[in-house]
């Protein structure tokens, strides 16, 4: 399995303290797939520009977001390779013996 080596030193556990918040996981998800602005995101769910600069502190911290620089706006999207990635690490610490596990270290 290969580790972003920007974020190698990211513990499975830095990952779930990073996705156990609710806002964090519907930036997530709103950022999937796309690029969006720091404002369309507090549009989107309901929170202030702040508290979204907060979170995508957080989860780019741990590289589950990637950034763009667009003119003075910064675009955000979710980095689904890492999302993979952090999701192995979990399932070969705590799921070591599931077929599952097995086939994403193959990967």
């Amino acid at each position: 399995m290969t580790i972003d080596k920007a974020h190698a030193g990211v513990s499975p556990v830095e990952f779930a303290k990073a996705i156990a918040d609710e806002t964090r996981q519907q930036i997530m998800s709103y950022c999937c797939c796309s690029w969006r602005s720091v404002n369309e995101i507090a549009e989107a769910i309901g929170v202030t520009q702040p508290t979204v600069s907060h979170h995508l502190a957080i989860l780019k911290g741990t590289g589950l977001v990637n950034m763009r620089h667009e003119g003075k706006q910064t675009f955000y999207t979710l980095n689904q390779s890492r999302v993979v990635s952090c999701c192995g690490q979990l399932m070969a610490v705590f799921a070591p013996e599931e077929k599952a596990t097995a086939v994403m270290s193959k990967l």
